[in-house]
């Protein structure tokens, strides 16, 4: 979902927040996600109420972790970086001690497919089980940066425990923004505003302030880009209770926080994602079926767009970077022959910063190394354009030159469609 993004000072929309589009765009600017375990201990650790739980990885183990915390109900919640778990069956309310431990050996192993997971799904290495939470209201709470404002801002709602994007397209009213003057941080008349805005009274009411106060601190120490509590509940006892957490670290930020980057797992990241970003390539992986190699993300962009266009679709995000080198594209032709969805290759070079007959004898290179037999489509514009196209002519490979971007796209569609 790609809504448009635009806040107002006074805390309405005056379009649509889309959560999807903020997440999405974490991953292009390097965001390291947190599993929710992880989240809740360093909720718990900035006074943040939330439920008593242990993490475990086996059944025997979640039986165990039930007994422990007593009670006849647990809940019984897969660990993977992804909303959406309850409807895809990765949370589960049992009464048995038996049936906590069947339900964490039926997840263990699985994969979890969601509507934010690719279709492969993510793995299931980790369970939380927790005590179950005595419910009354269910709200929304959330912190992150508006780029348009250049401040951190709140996200308030009191439609809780269902998919923000919905209420936010139907009725953007039910979402309360309070932007954060950076000088000054966050101030107690805010919070007495969300409160009065969530129809807060009491104890609650009281409440709410600590913990918007615990999430400004968490954000701002931890150089977070997104945390997010979907439900935050008020029990029937009138206490506030973070039961989910949802937490995203800068990652550009991480040699700041060494404790923080232990947590990383890179089993809920595509393997290839993570081979990428060792190699120091932007890589993202995507559904379609055209493979794109270019030299710069806003180029990269508009080729996924002329994809699209002539009627295809692009099976990756990958800008190997404006002084890209031949080591560097042979690299980028592995991560994409990885991809067994991928039907054909378009590669999209400008030679300003590198000579384009470099950059062909790269690919010829790589051709050669990987026993390539995908068809190739390449565009060189630049620096030493004209001696690229030819060299890669006279290769002898299966490798088409095009004569400019959209003839590269067609080209590179319509090999896909032949091959399928």
């Amino acid at each position: 979902m790609v809504i448009s993004l635009r806040l107002r000072e006074n805390g309405h929309h005056d379009t649509v927040i889309s959560i999807n589009a903020l997440r999405q765009e974490k991953r292009h600017i390097k965001s390291m996600n947190l599993h929710e375990f992880q989240a809740k201990q360093l909720f718990t650790r900035y006074g943040i109420p939330t439920p008593q739980g242990q993490v475990v990885t086996s059944g025997a183990q979640a039986r165990q972790a039930a007994e422990q915390l007593g009670g006849n109900v647990w809940v019984v919640k897969a660990q993977v970086h992804s909303g959406g778990r309850g409807k895809a069956g990765g949370v589960r309310i049992i009464d048995t001690l038996d049936g906590v431990a069947d339900a964490a050996y039926d997840l263990l192993g699985q994969r979890l497919v969601t509507h934010q997971t690719l279709r492969q799904g993510l793995p299931i290495n980790q369970i939380l089980v927790e005590e179950p939470s005595d419910i009354a209201r269910e709200l929304y709470l959330a912190v992150t940066i508006d780029r348009i404002t250049q401040r951190i801002v709140f996200m308030i709602s009191a439609e809780g425990g269902m998919d923000i994007e919905q209420v936010a397209e139907k009725t953007p009213e039910a979402i309360l923004n309070l932007f954060i003057n950076p000088v000054v941080g966050l101030q107690a008349y805010q919070c007495r505003r969300a409160g009065f805005f969530l129809g807060l009274t009491g104890e609650a009411f009281k409440d709410l302030q600590k913990v918007m106060q615990g999430l400004y601190q968490l954000f701002t120490e931890n150089d977070a880009d997104l945390v997010e509590i979907n439900p935050l509940v008020v029990t029937n006892q009138g206490a506030l209770l973070a039961v989910d957490a949802k937490l995203n670290l800068d990652a550009n930020a991480l040699f700041r926080h060494a404790e923080l980057a232990a947590m990383f797992d890179p089993a809920q990241e595509d393997e290839a994602e993570v081979v990428a970003q060792q190699h120091g390539l932007n890589y993202i992986s995507l559904d379609g079926e055209v493979a794109c190699m270019v030299n710069g993300a806003g180029l990269a962009m508009a080729t996924m767009d002329l994809i699209k266009k002539e009627g295809g679709q692009p099976a990756n995000f990958l800008d190997v970077g404006g002084g890209t080198t031949a080591e560097r594209v042979a690299q980028a032709f592995k991560l994409i022959l990885s991809d067994t969805k991928v039907k054909s290759i378009l590669v999209n070079i400008f030679g300003g910063i590198v000579r384009c007959d470099l950059i062909a004898e790269g690919i010829i290179q790589a051709a050669k190394e990987t026993g390539l037999t995908l068809p190739v489509i390449v565009r060189l514009e630049g620096t030493n354009a004209q001696l690229g196209r030819e060299l890669l002519t006279n290769s002898g490979m299966t490798i088409q030159v095009a004569q400019d971007l959209t003839d590269a796209a067609r080209q590179s569609v319509f090999a896909a469609k032949e091959a399928q």
